[in-house]
């Protein structure tokens, strides 16, 4: 699912999450050991779909026009990145207008405590190390260098885009029934989403 901001520049931004997840279990990706349940999939992914629709909203109406932006919704990400690869190999924009990739997988359980986030891809571009030490007063951040992980951000990088992965952390729900809404950390992810809005 895509949505695409026009302004008429040169490059365009792309951001990105994955909205499908596992159904009752069948494809075998679950850890839960008890009768079927559905997985709703709370923080792995919606928080990172509704973290794209919200920054849709944010970006559209901004004055930031130096750039267009594609906002998309993957699936088959729990599968093996099959809607960003498919993406990547068929876009809807010319790929080497790309300026970057920011991808949001499990945002919604920011620790009140420690205010711990991870994010991916910092050494995909040698500008993140300027933007993104400015701008972590809010966050204890731990940075990962690599373009490489498992979620749809990989299938950017390996088109020599430079991406980014925003990730507040594993927890005992995930790919489980019991990642549920009740669990999610609004407060927490409205802060993650204007961190990304500010980069």
């Amino acid at each position: 699912v895509t949505g695409f901001v026009n302004n008429g520049a040169a490059n365009t931004i792309i951001i990105g999450a994955h909205y499908d997840h596992l159904g009752y279990g069948e494809d075998h990706n679950s850890l839960w050991t008890g009768p079927p349940e559905i997985h709703n999939g709370a923080d792995d992914n919606a928080s990172g779909t509704a973290a794209v629709i919200e920054l849709a909203r944010m970006l559209k109406n901004a004055r930031l026009k130096n750039n267009n932006y594609l906002f998309i919704c993957f699936s088959g990400e729990e599968l093996g990145l099959y809607g960003s690869n498919y993406f990547t190999e068929h876009p809807t924009i010319d790929i080497n207008t790309a300026n970057y990739m920011i991808n949001s997988d499990m945002v919604g359980r920011l620790n009140d405590s420690t205010h711990s986030i991870t994010i991916g891809g910092y050494g995909t571009s040698p500008t993140w190390g300027n933007i993104l030490e400015q701008n972590t007063k809010a966050f204890s951040v731990k940075f990962d260098s690599s373009g490489i992980g498992p979620s749809d951000h990989t299938s950017f990088y390996l088109k020599n885009i430079p991406v980014l992965f925003f990730f507040t952390g594993i927890h005992k729900d995930y790919h489980k029934p019991t990642d549920d809404v009740d669990k999610i950390n609004f407060t927490g992810e409205l802060q993650v989403i204007k961190y990304i809005y500010h980069v």
